[in-house]
């Protein structure tokens, strides 16, 4: 075979793959949902409300933290539970289910051994080891773009069970 003949097919090739990739609402990110964003990686989209509730906590410190859950049949991040500027960390806690993965922020607020109040934003990726592993996977491969959507996280914590992510934790990680 000459090699015009194969860049011919090759070009072919990326034309179809490309109509493909176009028709496929999972890969255009297109979507009847204008307040979703597609995830490339997963096929799941991020809705507008997940961002704006970063932001009120991150710059207004409205919330001390947010859960966010995937909705499956939506196909979309979502979120879950707001959490009100006076709640504790266990208080938190005790919002993250036993056996499903969520992602969640918390805003932590400290002293450093100067005496300065400071504050980090947590990104903990939730995934207890009796979740499902179809759930698992659904959570790990959107993980980094969701991420992504959040900008201001600080620090980032993957946790399967409560001592991956004790308040021990926080505190040694927020330093």
């Amino acid at each position: 075979m000459n090699t015009v003949g194969r860049q011919t097919r090759l070009l072919v090739h990326r034309k179809n793959l490309q109509k493909f990739l176009n028709r496929s609402p999972r890969f255009s990110g297109s979507s009847s949902h204008p307040e979703i964003m597609a995830n490339a990686a997963s096929g799941m989209a991020v809705h507008d409300e997940c961002k704006l509730k970063f932001m009120d906590l991150k710059a207004k410190r409205t919330h001390r933290f947010i859960i966010y859950k995937i909705e499956e049949k939506q196909k979309q991040v979502m979120v879950e539970k707001v959490g009100e500027p006076a709640q504790t960390y266990d208080e938190f806690t005790a919002c993250l289910p036993d056996n499903e993965c969520r992602y969640a922020v918390f805003d932590y607020d400290f002293l450093t051994p100067e005496g300065v109040q400071k504050s980090r934003i947590f990104f903990i990726a939730w995934s207890p080891d009796t979740a499902r592993v179809r759930n698992k996977m659904i959570y790990a491969s959107s993980k980094d773009r969701f991420k992504r959507e959040l900008d201001g996280i600080q620090v980032e914590l993957q946790a399967t069970d409560a001592s991956e992510m004790g308040l021990d934790v926080i505190k040694s990680r927020a330093n």
